[in-house]
């Protein structure tokens, strides 16, 4: 159902870049795709609230893949479809300039920790949310070590699709009016993902 409804968004920008038989041939490839894929990735808790991360990521990867399209290509679908009315409505709800607004942001973090403190038969396998207060005077940070996407992708040869999920955070955040400043990432290589997230009015945030 994830992907079906998913894909009818997508739809759209991908017959505008590669035409609509390309389109159609490469989403009902991908549906079997993302089924693979979802049956191969870790259990991480049905009521996970980290788990639409996976269910979206892996229909970007899915069609991308079953297509063959060049992931610079995709991109370019992939921010048409975050600019879609109701997709944009979704994920534009927060102004992160505004320290209430912020501070909402970064409840709804610790409670994806919370979660997976209180279901510890899945607390190996979901992301591990790591806060440091002390590391930077403005905005909010925290890092994980531990990625079930980045898991699947490294040992299912899918790791070179991954930086598509990675850049919808820098998306994301624009459209909540932040800044996601970023040193490295597990997909590529790095030991952590970290998020630094800065409201974009801020001026030489430290």
């Amino acid at each position: 159902m994830y992907f079906n409804l998913m894909s009818l968004f997508l739809k759209r920008p991908m017959v505008r870049k590669f035409g609509k038989n390309k389109t159609m041939k490469s989403l009902k490839r991908a549906r079997g795709l993302y089924k693979q894929m979802i049956e191969k990735t870790e259990d991480i808790g049905a009521n996970n609230p980290m788990s639409g991360n996976i269910y979206l990521g892996y229909v970007f990867m899915a069609v991308c893949r079953a297509g063959n399209f060049k992931v610079d290509d995709f991109k370019e679908v992939i921010v048409e479809f975050l600019n879609n009315k109701l997709i944009n409505k979704a994920i534009s709800n927060f102004d992160l300039n505004n320290p209430k607004d912020m501070e909402k942001f970064t409840g709804q973090m610790y409670k994806m920790r919370e979660w997976a403190d209180k279901h510890p038969e899945y607390k190996n396998n979901t992301w591990d949310f790591n806060f440091d207060k002390n590391l930077h005077r403005d905005g909010f940070y925290y890092h994980f070590t531990r990625c079930p996407m980045e898991k699947f992708a490294r040992e299912n040869d899918y790791l070179d699709l991954l930086p598509l999920c990675c850049d919808v955070d820098h998306i994301v955040f624009e459209k909540r009016k932040a800044v996601l400043h970023r040193k490295q990432t597990l997909a590529s290589g790095g030991e952590i993902c970290d998020y630094w997230i800065v409201g974009d009015k801020a001026k030489d945030p430290m």
